[in-house]
């Protein structure tokens, strides 16, 4: 019982951080000036990477989902490359 009461806040903090990714990228759309508009993609970056730490602490508890996971983590992984990489094109610096 307590092993799962602890897995569902895991659960729950990783849902949190995933879900802020897109909610901070849609909110970027009506952001009021450039600066502002990186920051939610700044924030959502720093999102994608707690959902990275959240699922690597779920393929360590849940080794029968290793496989999934390591899927979800790949596309986290390559979502938040994506995120950086557009973050330093915004800030001029590629």
């Amino acid at each position: 019982m307590r092993k799962e009461r602890i897995l569902w806040s895991i659960i729950d903090q990783l849902i949190r951080s995933a879900t802020s990714i897109g909610a901070n990228v849609v909110e970027a759309k009506s952001s009021s000036s450039k600066k502002d508009y990186i920051h939610y993609f700044e924030i959502a970056l720093k999102s994608a990477n707690e959902t990275k730490y959240w699922l690597i602490i779920i393929k360590e508890t849940m080794p029968s989902s290793k496989e999934e996971i390591e899927r979800l983590l790949n596309e986290i992984i390559e979502l938040a490359n994506i995120l950086a990489s557009g973050i330093l094109t915004m800030k001029g610096k590629r």
